[in-house]
């Protein structure tokens, strides 16, 4: 699978992107707001960890994938801060809201070593890399959400899965990380994503005006959806669970099934609305 960075790409993100663009329903666009919230800060700091060890990668392929790594993650970054904007003009409080996670990163940076930091990498990035099938597998995911939004998660989600052995295999050879580091880089890495979705998804119903009771209900009545037997989080956990693995290597998790449906229509096209109704309609 090639690295390919895909740049000025126009999802026609505007103000007429509904406020719950998830078939109206506040709870599950919320969710997935809140992960969108972090994905500029997020992709800075993958670029940062990866490029402290960059010097020391000798083999000539992994080198190219490295450029074209960060080349991807800074435009993911781009096009979620142009997200970001919109939820401004629907009077979130981006900035105010994002000052904890930055606080993190930033002491995730100064506490944690350099080794320490890219296994960090390479936990988010199994996890984001994931997403293309937790997102796309399955019609019925995102069968509500508005088409640009679909277009953009479906856009940055092949990505992940294209680039998801680069900071791995930069971790492996050049920074010479092991085993133990990484699977407890894993296991906080797990915990931080649980807290932040509930979180960011709590603060961001809350400047919807919705109550603390609203909110508890609007929690505890969405459980099955991310913890029930296919749920959105529970889906992910046997493959997260691969990471656990001594022998585990990125290359080794399948590859989105439709993801050749959507590679050949932006191909074609150029056009990220049709390659996402592509991965869309190929889809279980």
């Amino acid at each position: 699978m090639i690295v390919t960075p895909r740049e000025k790409i126009d999802f026609g993100l505007d103000s007429s992107v509904g406020r719950w663009w998830f078939g109206g329903d506040a709870y599950k666009t919320r969710v997935v707001d809140g992960f969108q919230l972090t994905f500029p800060d997020g992709e800075r700091y993958f670029i940062s960890s990866v490029r402290g060890f960059r010097d020391g990668v000798s083999d000539a392929g992994l080198k190219e994938d490295v450029r074209a790594f960060i080349r991807q993650e800074a435009q993911h970054g781009m096009q979620h801060m142009a997200f970001n904007e919109l939820l401004k003009q629907q009077g979130i409080p981006v900035e105010a809201i994002l000052k904890f996670e930055r606080k993190a990163l930033k002491l995730m940076e100064t506490r944690f070593s350099g080794r320490f930091n890219l296994a960090l990498t390479t936990a988010f990035e199994h996890f984001t890399a994931l997403l293309a099938d937790t997102f796309f597998a399955n019609k019925a995911t995102l069968a509500q959400a508005d088409e640009r939004v679909r277009a953009l998660l479906g856009w940055h989600a092949v990505e992940e899965m294209e680039h998801r052995h680069v900071a791995f295999d930069v971790y492996v050879n050049s920074a010479k990380g092991g085993y133990l580091m990484r699977v407890g880089a894993m296991s906080l890495a797990i915990c931080m994503v649980v807290i932040a979705m509930y979180r960011l998804s709590d603060i961001l119903l809350r400047a919807d005006g919705f109550s603390r009771a609203q909110r508890l209900s609007m929690h505890l009545k969405n459980l099955p959806w991310l913890l029930g037997r296919k749920g959105l989080l529970s889906g992910m956990l046997p493959r997260i669970l691969d990471f656990y693995r001594p022998g585990f290597h990125p290359s080794q998790a399948h590859d989105l099934h439709n993801y050749p449906a959507w590679l050949e229509k932006w191909n074609e096209t150029k056009d990220p609305l049709q390659a996402a109704q592509a991965l869309y309609d190929a889809a279980h």
